[in-house]
């Protein structure tokens, strides 16, 4: 037995979506997923008080500094070994 396959198997009675139907579609799914996101900002995301922003905000502002200082030491201390190591050379 012999099966025959068509050369388009996907034009059996449906016609080809043209470019600008694609273009239609992909807009509205990008309009939907605007609007999505939207509604989900507005409604489901739990913003922080004012209070809570500025503590937050006071708490990365010193962790910033401390790490600071940590990386400027840090730098400082392996000058002086490079110094010292490099005097001996």
């Amino acid at each position: 037995m012999v099966e025959h396959w068509s050369p388009k198997p996907g034009a059996v009675g449906s016609r080809p979506t043209t470019r600008a139907e694609k273009v239609k579609i992909q807009m509205s799914e990008i309009k939907k997923y605007v609007l999505e996101s939207f509604d989900e900002l507005r409604n489901k995301v739990s913003w922080p008080s004012w209070k809570e922003l500025q503590s937050s905000s006071i708490l990365v502002l010193i962790a910033s500094f401390i790490i600071a200082i940590m990386i400027y030491l840090m730098d400082l201390g392996f000058g002086q070994l490079m110094k010292a190591v490099y005097k001996t050379l």
